[in-house]
């Protein structure tokens, strides 16, 4: 209906001036005195053929209606699937169109060069950095002292760093490396705790897990990545007290903490990019990437991650994991 009255309100001069018309001829005829029968005849064939125009150009513009309204992308009118002009009005609009498909073209390969680019350096430093920071390892490992401890403990963290760049870089690449399997839960937990081993003893917080005796249907590397950040934050935020991992019904790991907890007005926002909150203004350490990280990663993998918090008491996220669709490989 929106359409139809649309078309009658674009071309209503055109309809408004051919009843002017016929209506000055009907009265030209009356005023002398004339059979108004002779007018009247032709005027009604003349609304009669009018009317047929009417009705076949609404068809048509309801076909190219439809047609430029299937069109929702520039790839699409640069395919050359733009109905066929009517006018020279319409092909000068379509030639506009098509340098813009083409300025637009332009644009996506360089972007998408550049990002090849971008992506090719960050692997190769990603690989590089990794090998002093494996040095190092080695030789902290021969030292025994409350200074080799604390570098060890920075030195992992470094090293969660760096895989959170490539994470970030990896999400928007257009090759996943996803393997979607059924895999143990217990061991994607347990491979995510016992790099934070050290954290737990030197903070001397306590770890209460229990055998989750459960298999999902996820993404090893990326799922363990999900259960890291959990964890890091959780150590990050937690002085003193425990970290509990639990099992909930159905299929819902939730990983909760004892720690400053998160203010009711943040949590709405914690998923979000570069989002820090009360607690990272304070710290001034966070980045503000890790959560959003993991609420893509989960969202890529068809799990649902959310978060519970109160002031001084601590936080529990929970990773939603029978949510997943996804087929096995």
């Amino acid at each position: 209906m929106k359409f139809y009255l649309s078309y009658i309100r674009e071309r209503w001069r055109g309809i408004a001036a051919a009843g002017i018309f016929c209506f000055i001829f009907i009265a030209a005829f009356a005023l002398y005195h004339l059979p108004v029968e002779a007018v009247a005849y032709p005027a009604g064939l003349c609304t009669l053929l009018g009317g047929i125009l009417t009705l076949s150009g609404l068809r048509r513009a309801r076909h190219r209606h439809q047609t430029l309204d299937s069109i929702r992308s520039l790839e699409a009118a640069a395919a050359g699937v733009l109905p066929r002009p009517v006018c020279m009005e319409e092909e000068d609009y379509q030639r506009i169109i098509g340098l813009i498909c083409e300025e637009h073209n332009r644009y996506l390969t360089e972007a998408g060069r550049r990002y090849s680019d971008m992506m090719d350096y960050y692997t190769v430093w990603v690989h590089q950095i990794k090998t002093p920071i494996a040095s190092m390892r080695l030789h902290l490992q021969n030292e025994d002292s409350a200074l080799s401890h604390k570098l060890s403990a920075d030195l992992f963290r470094v090293e969660q760093y760096v895989e959170m760049v490539l994470a970030f870089l990896r999400l928007d690449a257009e090759g996943t490396d996803y393997v979607i399997k059924e895999y143990d839960l217990d061991g994607i937990v347990k491979q995510a705790v016992r790099k934070f081993a050290g954290e737990f003893i030197v903070r001397r917080l306590r770890l209460e897990y229990e055998p989750l005796h459960t298999e999902v249907i996820t993404d090893e590397k990326w799922l363990s990545f999900v259960v890291e950040q959990v964890l890091s934050n959780a150590l990050k935020y937690t002085p003193s007290g425990r970290i509990t991992i639990t099992l909930e019904p159905e299929k819902k790991l939730c990983i909760r903490d004892t720690g400053i907890g998160i203010a009711p007005e943040d949590i709405p926002r914690i998923f979000e990019n570069g989002f820090t909150g009360y607690n990272g203004r304070s710290d001034k350490k966070s980045s503000g990437i890790g959560l959003y990280l993991c609420r893509r990663i989960c969202t890529n993998l068809g799990h649902r991650i959310t978060a519970e918090s109160t002031v001084g008491e601590g936080t529990a996220i929970t990773i939603d994991l029978k949510r997943a669709d996804l087929s096995v490989e």
